[in-house]
């Protein structure tokens, strides 16, 4: 069994049983890849994949298994290239970050500065993605760590490092009514259209939970994963926004007024996670460290830090 039959085997899976994206992505040609996998199934003894045709579509229980050592393996061999990356140079590399829009918009440019000053040498990549993906990335070792609030702490395969607490804040045109108000009630926001985050984004399912303890719905017109989109469209007058408290930036919010309104809503943590056993070089655990010195030291009222 090679490593190569592995790595094939998992770009397939990431790349939803497609033999030729897969190999694109590998920079190998199609009948590469075809051939690691059967030889991967002749060497097993088993069919490891669900076909209709001549197409892959899936997974047999045996290839589940598999998959899930071998996920396991490669990520063991990256760490093992690590040590020795590290021992050879610890000031060069490429760091993988993954982050949702508001992590990567609000929150990481002063640690990224931070760090690209301590490590000139070392490349530093943003992917964004939705909270699912970042959770598959951090496991399947595609990304170095995942930095967002929903999804990571339901994977046991994962180091998880809460990292600070935030809220939500009201944003309004500046004469609307409910910045008239002495102090704002679920009800005061029943009764306008609300403008928020989508569904498995910054902290929507404890917000429509709220609501539903409290027996009232909100009017929800617009959703979106990205908080200026929904800065747009609060200009735009089709609604009130309700936005993380840590995405106010007073030099682009002209012409929008915001207002706390933690009192109505849990606070919600973001986390740093990583591969469990994962070998960390020191760059990478620098990275880790400016972030929490940044959050522990910000003097902002946008997030909470937590004790160290």
């Amino acid at each position: 069994m090679e490593i190569r039959q592995l790595q094939s085997l998992i770009k397939l899976i990431n790349c939803n049983f497609s033999v030729s994206k897969a190999a694109n992505e590998m920079f190998l040609v199609q009948s590469a890849v075809s051939q690691h996998l059967k030889k991967l199934e002749d060497e097993l003894g088993s069919d490891l994949f669900v076909r209709k045709g001549k197409r892959l579509i899936g997974l047999t229980p045996i290839g589940e298994q598999v998959a899930k050592h071998a996920q396991t393996t490669l990520a063991s061999v990256n760490s093992i290239r690590a040590i020795g990356y590290d021992y050879i140079n610890q000031n060069e590399g490429v760091l993988r970050i993954g982050s949702t829009h508001a992590q990567a918009r609000y929150i990481l440019p002063p640690v990224v500065k931070a760090f690209n000053s301590a490590y000139p040498r070392v490349e530093l990549q943003i992917h964004q993605g939705t909270p699912k993906q970042l959770v598959q990335w951090a496991v399947g070792d595609e990304i170095d760590f995942s930095i967002c609030t929903e999804a990571l702490s339901e994977s046991s395969q994962l180091t998880i490092i809460p990292c600070y607490q935030w809220n939500r804040s009201l944003i309004t045109l500046p004469d609307h009514p409910l910045q008239l108000k002495h102090t704002l009630s679920l009800q005061d926001l029943c009764d306008y259209p609300l403008i928020t985050y989508v569904y498995g984004f910054t902290g929507r399912r404890s917000f429509s939970d709220t609501f539903e303890k409290a027996n009232l719905e909100p009017h929800i017109v617009l959703s979106a994963a990205d908080t200026d989109i929904i800065k747009t469209y609060v200009r735009g007058e089709m609604g009130v926004g309700i936005i993380a408290s840590m995405a106010l930036d007073d030099d682009n919010d002209q012409g929008l007024i915001s207002r706390d309104i933690s009192y109505l809503f849990p606070w919600e943590t973001t986390k740093i996670a990583y591969l469990n056993d994962k070998f960390l070089r020191q760059y990478q655990q620098k990275f880790i460290d400016l972030f929490l010195a940044y959050v522990y030291q910000s003097e902002n009222n946008k997030i909470k830090n937590l004790p160290i």
